[in-house]
């Protein structure tokens, strides 16, 4: 009897087909369908020395899967993926799997799961960060939903994953659409981070004079530091590659519009269904869409021109950077935490921080040597509602405030853009406060719509009358 194969992978681009390689080098017997013959081909010659195939034809892809199958899915998130799983359905049996490994949103997960679970399928969604390289070599997995599927996914998804310490980079988040929540959520970190490093550019090239050189270098001394991470990394790195058409800095030939897929927008958008605050990732994603007006910008620069040169002691500065950056990178997490946090609550998600932090530390866009303190934290105190509350974190915060303020004041009166940095120290300030200035809003709404309020001194909401001459 001819032996089937393990796992099946439904769409071989970069990054199903990657993930079919790492299984193979990890010893399972895997193979891919896709429409395309040219994926096909490229993972034959691929994995030839695995002997990897796959399939054109979905009903020969199913039959050489064995019993429970277990179908990973890599498509585009939208309707192609409820396109792919109506096709699936009616070739499959109770107790099948189907396991959605791309950007879906999560209720759309939320949705599909209940479906398939109708019909006896076992279903579950997946974030996988870490790119093409990741998928290849060992991504950060965060798998939410059906436990069972799970269950007979563990041993896969432990072996190709990162690994931090021996420990994969990889755990069971929890039920529902949970694995997708938190790789949204990962993902509008990344946004933050991005538009933090592009804003530590900015000030350094426009407002300090550095050259792509020097940027470079104080890129490079950073990331040997505290602020070491995949981001920093890779952005140290651009400042040294060459335009082969001009010979140029590449960096200084890209359009300032920049684009993105969505992810970071969603993160935004159930922040505000949970009314829950995450205002620097709300930046970067905002600061993304006013890129676009470069039209707009270009004239307005014209009519509001200003030097944006600070006379300050540009070492000093750079020091003073380094901490910002840091302060305002310990921020973006635990803006995204915390929104982990209330999600948990509002949708029984029975999250584990620290497990996340953990699986977060390796293989994903986000890694950092930060995660660790993260981890710590969490590890610590697992009900821990806020990462500002962390008592070490309250030391490398208080730490590094004055050069957060110092960096934040210099800029705004040089008048550089800086929303992320500028964001990040407006919520740590609202946070800190302890009486603010919201009893007057729920005046206002009181007086012109009889909303009513709360007092200090006694329970129950209350209506004043607020213009006697027109009562």
């Amino acid at each position: 009897m001819e032996s089937k194969y393990t796992l099946g992978m439904i769409g071989l681009g970069t990054m199903g087909r990657n993930l079919l390689l790492n299984m193979a080098d990890n010893g399972f017997a895997v193979t891919g369908y896709d429409k395309d013959p040219n994926m096909i081909e490229k993972l034959k010659q691929d994995g030839s020395k695995h002997n990897l195939t796959a399939y054109s034809s979905l009903e020969d892809f199913i039959a050489s899967l064995e019993l429970p199958r277990r179908i990973m899915l890599l498509v585009p998130a939208g309707p192609i993926v409820d396109s792919v799983i109506k096709e699936l359905e009616p070739l499959l049996e109770k107790g099948d799997m189907i396991i959605d490994s791309g950007n879906s949103h999560f209720t759309d997960t939320s949705r599909r799961a209940i479906e398939l679970s109708d019909i006896g399928i076992h279903f579950f969604g997946m974030g996988i960060s870490g790119g093409e390289e990741g998928a290849r070599f060992g991504p950060s997995i965060m798998p939410g939903g059906d436990k069972t599927a799970y269950s007979n996914m563990k041993e896969i998804l432990e072996a190709v994953s990162a690994k931090v310490n021996g420990d994969p980079c990889v755990a069971y988040i929890g039920p529902g659409a949970s694995g997708h929540f938190v790789k949204m959520v990962h993902n509008g970190i990344e946004y933050s981070m991005m538009q933090l490093l592009a804003e530590s550019y900015d000030i350094m090239k426009n407002a300090l004079d550095y050259s792509n050189e020097e940027i470079y270098s104080v890129f490079e001394k950073w990331n040997n530091g505290r602020l070491q991470s995949f981001l920093l990394e890779v952005t140290r790195d651009i400042f040294k590659v060459k335009d082969d058409k001009t010979n140029n800095f590449l960096l200084d030939m890209i359009k300032d519009e920049a684009k993105s897929k969505g992810t970071g927008k969603w993160t935004s958008q159930v922040s505000m269904d949970l009314q829950l605050p995450i205002p620097t990732i709300n930046e970067a994603v905002s600061t993304r869409d006013l890129s676009k007006y470069k039209s707009l910008r270009v004239a307005l620069s014209k009519v509001y021109a200003q030097d944006n040169t600070l006379a300050e002691n540009k070492e000093q500065f750079i020091i003073e950077l380094e901490q910002a950056l840091y302060f305002s990178v310990i921020t973006s997490y635990a803006q995204g935490l915390h929104l982990l946090w209330q999600a948990s609550i509002s949708y029984k998600y029975e999250l584990q921080l620290h497990e996340i932090a953990q699986i977060w530390r390796g293989g994903c866009i986000i890694r950092a040597e930060f995660l660790e303190d993260i981890y710590q934290a969490y590890k610590k105190q697992p009900d821990l509602e806020h990462l500002y509350a962390d008592a070490g974190v309250q030391e490398k915060m208080k730490e590094i405030l004055p050069g957060m303020r110092s960096v934040v004041t210099h800029a705004l009166q040089s008048g550089l853009a800086i929303p992320a940095f500028a964001s990040a120290l407006t919520y740590f300030d609202s946070l800190r406060t302890e009486r603010m200035p919201s009893n007057l809003i729920q005046a206002q709404r009181d007086f012109f719509g009889a909303h009513r309020f709360e007092r200090t001194d006694a329970e129950g909401t209350f209506h004043a009358i607020w213009n006697p001459i027109n009562a």
